[in-house]
Order: C-alpha cells, then sequence, then structure tokens
C-alpha cells in the first residue's frame, strides 16, 4: 500500500504525432513508436505507467470520430481506480481540438493532462521525453484534478479552454487566446462523431460561396474565422441569414489570436451585423476550438440560448 502510495499509477495514451515520429529514409516523419518506446525515452519519474497504444496517427489526419475515440478512453481510465492521473500523447496540430473535447465530455476528479513534440523522437533536440515528464508530474499532482484538462507543453502549464498553437517550429509552441481565469464549462457527453461543423474563413473581398457549399454539403453548423475582433462584409452578412432562417448555428470567430471578440462594429458587414443576422460571437474560442464546441453542442441539440451562452464563456 506505501509503494503505491510513492508511486501512483498515470496511464499515457498513446495517439501518435510528432512525439512518436521518426524521420525515414525518405525524409518523412511518421508516427512509428509505441507507447512503451516513448516511456523508455522518460528521464526518472517517481510514478507507474501504464501505456495504452490507442492509435498511430498524425493529428492533422484526425476525424471527429477519431477523437471522439480519445476521449471515451480517457473517460475508462477516469472510471478506473487505479489510475490516479491520464496524460494523452498527441500531435501538435489538433491537440486544442481533442483536449476541448474532452474536457467538454467529462468532469474530471482526476488530472488529465495532453502534451506531445515539436519536434520527432530522432530530431538532435527532441523535446518529447521532457514534455512526458513534466506531464507525468502534473498528472500525478491531485490538486490540478479540479482545474479541467490541461496542455503541458515547453514547460507551460494551459488550460485546455482558449488555447491555441501558435509556432511551428519552436518547443514552446501554446498560449491561450486570453487570460480569463477559471471557466465553468457545459458538460456535453453527447458522442460527436457524424456531427458536420465546417469552418470558413473570412477575408478582405470574399464572397459567400464557401457557406453556400457548407449548406448544400449539408452542414450542421458553421464557424467563421473572421477579421479582427469578428468582422465580415454585407454579402457575408446575407449569407448567415439564410443560415439563420434554415436553422443552421453560425459562430463568429477570428483569424487573430489573441483578445476578446466583440459584436461591436456595424457598416452593414461589422460584427454588429452579423450578431443581428443570427450569428454568436466566440469571446474566447479561436475557429479550431469553436468548431468542437459548436460540434458538441449540436450533438446535445443544444437550443440558441444555451449555445449563445456557452460562447460567451458561460458568464
Amino acid at each position: 500500500m506505501n509503494a503505491q502510495k510513492i508511486s501512483p499509477l498515470v496511464a499515457v495514451i498513446a495517439t501518435g504525432g510528432t512525439i512518436a515520429s521518426k524521420r525515414g529514409a525518405d525524409g518523412a516523419s511518421t508516427p512509428s513508436l509505441r507507447g512503451e518506446d516513448l516511456l523508455a525515452l522518460v528521464p526518472q519519474v517517481n510514478a507507474r505507467l501504464q501505456p495504452i497504444d490507442l492509435m498511430s496517427k498524425d493529428s492533422a489526419s484526425l476525424t471527429l470520430a477519431d477523437m471522439q475515440r480519445v476521449s471515451d478512453i480517457v473517460r475508462q481510465q477516469l472510471d478506473d481506480p487505479a489510475i490516479a492521473g491520464v496524460v494523452v500523447l498527441h500531435g501538435t496540430d489538433a491537440m486544442e481540438e481533442t483536449a476541448l473535447l474532452v474536457h467538454l465530455q467529462h468532469a474530471t476528479d482526476k488530472p488529465v493532462v495532453f502534451t506531445g513534440a515539436q519536434f520527432t523522437a530522432d530530431h538532435p533536440h527532441a523535446d518529447g521525453p521532457a514534455n512526458l515528464a513534466l506531464a507525468i508530474e502534473t498528472a500525478m499532482d491531485q490538486d490540478n484534478a479540479d482545474r479541467g484538462v490541461l496542455v503541458s507543453f515547453g514547460g507551460r502549464l494551459l488550460p485546455a479552454w482558449g488555447v491555441y498553437k501558435r509556432s511551428t517550429d519552436e518547443p514552446d509552441a501554446f498560449r491561450s487566446a486570453r487570460s480569463i481565469g477559471h471557466v465553468e464549462s457545459p458538460r456535453l457527453s453527447t458522442p460527436v462523431a457524424g456531427v458536420r461543423v465546417d469552418i470558413v474563413a473570412i477575408y478582405p473581398g470574399c464572397d459567400a460561396t464557401h457557406i453556400r457549399a457548407s449548406l448544400d454539403a449539408g452542414t450542421d453548423g458553421i464557424v467563421l474565422a473572421a477579421l479582427g475582433s469578428g468582422n465580415a462584409n454585407p454579402g457575408i452578412i446575407e449569407a448567415v441569414r439564410r443560415c439563420t432562417d434554415t436553422g443552421v448555428p453560425v459562430i463568429v470567430s477570428s483569424r487573430v489570436p489573441d483578445g476578446r471578440l466583440v459584436a461591436s462594429y456595424g457598416g452593414g458587414g461589422g460584427g454588429h451585423d452579423l450578431a443581428a443576422a443570427g450569428a454568436v460571437h466566440a469571446h474566447t474560442l479561436r475557429p479550431s476550438q469553436a468548431r468542437i464546441l459548436l460540434a458538441a453542442l449540436i450533438a446535445a441539440r443544444s437550443p440558441a440560448e444555451r449555445i449563445s451562452q456557452a460562447f460567451s464563456d458561460c458568464r
């Protein structure tokens, strides 16, 4: 019993990504290491580790169904009384999406920590082992249990809500969209596999072609990667009105990485006009995470009022 108290059991779920990748003879990096291989590279930690090989994918290839698989296996580990904490090894391209989905679907009574790497396992400056070691230490600390899902990367510890990847080539790769403290996010446990939410880029001079294409493809919801604090143009406003009339929710996010989004500008195409047309501004979440939250809300058959509340950081 004393040994178990000294050395808690941490589940380490391997899903692929750069942390599990090596460069092949053709110069391409692909996931090739199993969980046990990765744990063998970790500096000494005072924990017993249970590797779980779930999948071996680059996170750019993940579907919502794949992300749901990750969320489901995390739930299994949380339900296991022998497990003290959970670490998920994940590709950085979509880490912010899967981390948020897990955060939304599970009330965590044990630490859940996502991590990965910017450099492959065979890179001379491989950052995976140090990231994994810190993630394991974080998962061992029960004081982190009530903080929701966390992302541990490059020496930083960030909440899943609002996290985004800021750099493609620096080891300190993640930041939060803005400092908002603890967010009482909704619990949305309905599986998201099968839900379609599209992200549409807004840029100067754009038209509504991509919004119309999404509607024609049968999308369940749309996220606008809008300009500035959440702005577009008159043509997009008209398309948003059509979405509202047909019951397709539209969320306004921004291509700007940091700062609060507000529906303040008019002029026929600003954020105020988008809101008047029925769109909801995501006050914090950027397009990648706004898509995940909207998919989870749609899966739960949430009414418009609940969708609006969720994206206002639930205040």
